[in-house]
């Protein structure tokens, strides 16, 4: 049964999260992912949190160490804070290790970050892999500071603790596998990213009520990059050998464009099945793996190469508030989310209809006699039925619903209600 204050409940559930400050590892990520599992319930779909602990070999990266964060901001000499990370958690570089110094102005431009382009936003910068400090500020506000000396302080630790990811496996009639995956390592920005796990957290809802579904769906919470690449060390071989596509969440909330990022070659049952359905929007991009960004990369990477393609609305990188301040609860939107969450479930309900079918009557059958064609010929009434004879004439057995779909130029989510009239009628079979 259709929601229609679906958008609405997609909204809030990231202007729940947005405050957050999160991080590839952290309390960030477990206080997102109990957000989350407050949405979906207790009781129908239980999250599995996995802790993966500092120093695990993961192919060849290493988890790092878990960053705390409690306190960072500048003062003056009047001992004003000039930026504060309580009012924007962007205003600290991600992973700073702790400081509490007193320098010049001079000396704190070396460490403060700013979008010189973008001279109004604080950008979001990180430093993961190489310890260091540092700050974030607009361009003009670091403009209108004097000379004088100023306090820096971060109140921040790096420890031996864990990386967190989280996992649902909803088992079908098959051990064949759809997944969904986004990621929960991004501080207060709403498209990029509390939108992917918001979204993904309603689909889990969409696919637990469905009755009778062929495929298991897997649906997973990781922090962007190492977070993918832990989860593909621990689950690899089961993915090889179950997973028939998967779709990568990323930036799903504004209401400006659809997107898709190709697998590796672009030649997979997910690239093929997530376009049918993106081209039939009003507007689309499609972007080639050249310009991957997200996790799209993991799961195509060598030796993992699975069938995995990236969905956005505006891709991350292509939209002027990517990374920065001004992506915020303004730039998404209801109706952004429910654009977004029309797709995914309208591919959620073509792929569980894909099928090679194959017609059970040596050439043309009689539809009229089945109530399927008009019983009086007449101008036109050819056409109401057209497309159901495409289907039929292509219904061979060689092509599955996306082949056909593409042959007769119909979107596939279209052809399912006449393809369950055809199988009712005993007109068609599953090859």
């Amino acid at each position: 049964m259709e929601n229609p204050n679906i958008g609405q409940e997609i909204y809030d559930l990231c202007a729940r999260m947005f405050p957050l400050c999160r991080s590839i590892t952290g309390d960030g990520v477990r206080e997102t992912l109990k957000i989350i599992q407050e949405y979906i319930g207790q009781d129908d779909i239980r999250l599995n949190i996995h802790e993966v602990p500092t120093g695990t070999e993961i192919f060849d990266w290493t988890v790092p160490k878990e960053w705390k964060i409690r306190e960072a901001y500048i003062e003056d000499e009047s001992g004003k804070r000039i930026i504060d990370m309580k009012e924007n958690n962007l205003h600290v570089l991600g992973y700073s290790v702790p400081v509490d110094k007193y320098v010049t102005l001079d000396e704190l431009k070396t460490c403060v970050y700013t979008e010189k382009n973008q001279p109004e936003v604080i950008p979001y910068v990180t430093s993961y892999y190489k310890e260091r400090y540092g700050f974030c500020m607009s361009q003009n506000q670091l403009d209108s500071l004097t000379e004088g000396t100023y306090h820096i302080y971060i109140d921040s630790e790096l420890f031996d603790g864990s990386l967190t990811y989280a996992d649902v496996v909803i088992p079908g009639e098959t051990d064949e596998e759809l997944m969904f995956t986004s990621y929960t390592c991004h501080p207060s920005m709403a498209n990029n990213e509390c939108s992917g796990p918001a979204v993904l957290a309603a689909l889990m809802r969409y696919v637990k009520q469905l009755k009778n579904h062929r495929y298991t769906y897997r649906f997973v919470l990781n922090p962007e990059t190492i977070g993918a690449i832990a989860y593909l060390s621990f689950n690899l071989d089961q993915l090889k050998k179950h997973l028939k596509a998967g779709i990568v969440l990323s930036c799903v909330g504004d209401d400006r464009d659809y997107s898709i990022v190709h697998s590796l070659y672009g030649d997979t049952l997910a690239d093929k099945s997530l376009f049918n359905v993106v081209k039939t929007r009003d507007k689309y991009t499609e972007y080639s793996f050249l310009d991957r960004g997200s996790d799209e990369r993991e799961f195509n990477a060598p030796g993992v190469e699975l069938p995995v393609v990236g969905f956005c609305r505006t891709k991350y990188g292509k939209y002027p508030e990517y990374h920065t301040s001004d992506d915020n609860m303004d730039l998404v939107s209801p109706e952004g989310f429910k654009g977004s969450y029309e797709v995914l479930t309208r591919w959620i309900d073509c792929m569980e209809w894909n099928r090679y079918y194959r017609v059970t009557v040596l050439g043309e059958p009689q539809l009229g006699k089945r109530g399927l064609y008009p019983t009086v010929s007449k101008k036109g009434s050819y056409d109401e039925v057209l497309t159901l004879k495409h289907l039929i004439a292509y219904a061979t057995g060689k092509n599955d619903l996306f082949d056909i779909s593409e042959l007769i130029k119909v979107p596939a989510y279209e052809l399912i209600p006449m393809v369950d009239k055809l199988k009712s009628n005993a007109l068609f079979e599953e090859m």
